[in-house]
């Protein structure tokens, strides 16, 4: 009885993580509710480490990716495909900088801040279309 009682205490201590962990949804989209054109929504998303952000595909063409060098020290790139749902399990804190590869110079971006932190000052360092870059600018903003 009381081995089971203690297996059964392990496991649940094991998926407390997991139980409070949040999935955020991020539609790709044409138009935004704003009226802007080819935006992620929401183009901001504030997590905590080990949250799940689920790209949705809403409107066909895009892609949610990884731009390079937009992500902290030691967490994992991802790329998803054109018209392509991918999910992420973000574990690293820090900023990440998301764009739709197609759509980039279009100022298709997000941003994600996992955990309690600032935007490093390399953040927007490097080619960034002006586009991209006001609205990375814009989203930074919310730190």
């Amino acid at each position: 009885m009381i081995l089971k009682l203690t297996t059964g205490l392990a496991l649940a201590v094991l998926m407390a993580p997991a139980a409070f962990a949040e999935t955020f949804e991020v539609r790709m989209l044409n138009k935004g509710s704003n009226g802007e054109r080819m935006v992620f929504e929401p183009a901001f998303v504030h997590a905590a480490p080990g949250d799940t952000i689920r790209f949705l595909v809403a409107d066909k063409g895009h892609n949610a990716e990884i731009n390079a060098g937009m992500l902290p020290d030691g967490a994992d790139p991802f790329a998803g495909k054109i018209n392509e749902e991918i999910e992420v399990v973000l574990d690293v804190e820090g900023v990440y900088g998301v764009i739709c590869k197609p759509h980039y110079a279009m100022g298709m971006v997000m941003t994600i801040a996992v955990g309690d932190v600032d935007a490093p000052d390399s953040f927007l360092e490097g080619r960034v279309p002006p586009k991209a870059k006001q609205r990375f600018e814009e989203q930074i903003g919310n730190l």
